[in-house]
């Protein structure tokens, strides 16, 4: 925890004590505008004829002018629509290529899951030699 320093200051012969804030100030966020509010605020714009009024609902808003060219560029292209809501980020493999991939995944398991037991068949065939058992032969029926 950290303790806010204070100092002394006389002025006129009154001493005064000045106490500073060491406290770290959190990061501001950006604003982020939802489509219906972006709507809105362009809707307002598109309305206003006289001289001054975009510079008074800009000021109003706490908006600049770069958002509005922003966000008529983007009801131009169709993105201020609300129907295309589009994810940040890289977009996603298509369901094809998703099912390929898992599908080489299971043949790469199996491949080993085979190999393996290859493995343990040779392994067996070699301990049956050794004892002398012979795999091709049927046990003997109980019943003659």
């Amino acid at each position: 925890m950290s303790h806010p320093k204070t100092a002394e200051i006389t002025l006129n012969g009154q001493t005064k004590r000045d106490v500073r804030d060491t406290e770290v100030v959190p990061k501001a966020k950006r604003r982020q505008f939802s489509m219906a509010y972006k709507n809105r605020v362009l809707a307002e714009v598109d309305g206003c004829t006289a001289a001054g009024q975009i510079g008074s609902l800009l000021r109003r808003e706490g908006l600049y002018s770069s958002h509005l060219s922003t966000w008529r560029r983007q009801r131009e292209h169709g993105e201020l629509a609300g129907a295309a809501v589009s994810s940040r980020g890289r977009p996603g493999k298509p369901e094809v290529e998703q099912e390929l991939t898992r599908l080489r995944q299971e043949n790469d398991r199996l491949q080993q899951r085979l190999t393996q037991a290859e493995a343990i068949i040779d392994i067996q065939k070699k301990v049956s030699q050794l004892i002398g058992l012979s795999l091709t032969e049927s046990p003997p029926d109980e019943t003659k």
